[in-house]
Order: C-alpha cells, then structure tokens, then sequence
C-alpha cells in the first residue's frame, strides 16, 4: 500500500469524525469554549545514561484548536551523541475530537524516518484520562505496506508534595504482521517501563531523574540480535518537562 493510498483513508475517517456536533452528548456541547487555545509541552527530554551508546530522547508536541476539534504535531526519536547519528525518529500530525468529557478521538499520518527504511503510517486512536486520572493512548497503524500495528502507553501522576511528582510510565507495541526491513515482527514487539521523580520549579518547568526500562521481545527480539542491538536496556535519566 502506497502513501498515496493511505492519504484517501486518512482523510475520509477524518470527515467522519468531524461530521457533526451531534457526536457530542448535547449537554456538553453548550459548554464547549470556542476559544482557540494553544500548547507546547515537551513531555520528555532527557539523557539516557545505559550500555553501549548513551542517548538523547525527545518527546513532545504543539497543539492548537478550540475544546471541541484541535490539531497536534508530535515528535519523538532518540539521537546518539557520541556517533552523532540519529538512532530513532517519528513525526505525528493529527486531528483531534472530542467524543465524551475526558477524551478526544484523533486521526492523521505518522512518518518515521528511522529506522531505514523510512515507514508512514495512517493513524486512528483515543487519548484522554481514564478512571483514576490515569492519561492513557491508544492507537492503531496501517503502514504504507500494509501491515497494521498498534500502540498502547499510560502515565500517572502521584503527587508526593506539592511540587515533587512520582511518575510511572508503561507503554506496548504490537505488530500484526511482520516487517523484516526494519526489524519488526508478529506479535508483541516491545514495552517499556518508566518512572521518573520530577520537581515543578515552576508548573510550567519541572527536572526529573529516574529510570527507564526497554525489553524487546519475540521475533522483534531475535531481528534485533541478528543485528547486533541490545534486547535489554535498562537507563538511568536526567530531564526536563516543559510546557507553555
């Protein structure tokens, strides 16, 4: 399946979600601002400290739009200092509906430009707060080759103090077929594991250390070995979460 092909079904899944206010529970729908807002948030910047090559990962995204309908460009890869390459990258544009009070419904295109060779992805998923106020995204994949996929993460904040914040941090990549070329098998692929201590110097600026735990599993694992790469990486992190 080509680019060209997946542009088609982007746009007409789009279309669907954005048909009607009558998706909404009309008692909420009068107390939607149609205010535009905007937000930067860099979710994760941090140095992994781990065997082998330490690495610099970035997670964040710009999102602009009133409550109702918004649109988000997301980014997230890691970079290699002492080789100066560029390990992982993925680019996300998306739109995004709300579809009940704590969550919205999105759709777009996610290109990864690592690993070789480069993959684009139309996106179809859900994100908001579940019960308990866990934040929580899931979303599914068809790639340009047509293979579907599927990622699961969710984070939560446990407040220590009024400023010291313990986060605990899961997410699962499924794959439902494989995908040699870039290493990715049926199945399970990977989760990883996370929980970092962040201090809110101020809401908007927050340092944090913690650790990060990646484990590759089941053909996803044994691709990785044939090239030579960790299957077990366990990192110790130093960061900054920033939004505005």
């Amino acid at each position: 399946m080509s680019t060209r092909r997946l542009l088609p079904i982007v746009l007409g899944l789009a279309g669907l979600l954005a048909l009607s206010p009558a998706a909404l529970p009309a008692a909420n729908a009068a107390e939607l601002d149609d205010d535009i807002f905007t937000m930067v948030l860099v979710d994760r910047l941090e140095y992994r400290v781990q065997d082998g090559s330490d690495v610099i990962f970035w997670d964040g995204f710009v999102r602009a739009g009133t409550d109702e309908n918004k649109v988000a460009v997301r980014a997230e890869g890691e970079f290699i200092p002492d080789s100066g390459t560029l390990e992982e990258a993925e680019f996300w544009g998306l739109y995004q509906r709300l579809i009940s009070d704590f969550f919205d419904a999105q759709i777009g295109v996610r290109h990864d430009i690592r690993p070789n060779p480069s993959r684009t992805y139309a996106v179809l998923g859900l994100s908001g707060l579940a019960p308990q106020w866990f934040e929580v995204s899931a979303n599914a994949f068809l790639s340009d080759e047509g293979d579907p996929s599927a990622r699961m993460e969710a984070e939560y904040d446990l407040p220590i103090t009024q400023r010291l914040i313990l986060q605990p941090r899961a997410e699962v990549n499924v794959a439902f077929a494989e995908d040699e070329e870039i290493g990715v098998g049926s199945g399970l692929n990977d989760f990883e594991l996370g929980l970092r201590l962040r201090y809110e110097i101020e809401r908007e600026f927050a340092p944090y250390i913690g650790v990060n735990w990646l484990r590759k599993v089941g053909d996803t694992q044994d691709f990785a070995r044939e090239e030579g790469e960790d299957t077990d990486v366990l990192s110790f992190v130093a960061g900054v979460r920033i939004f505005f």
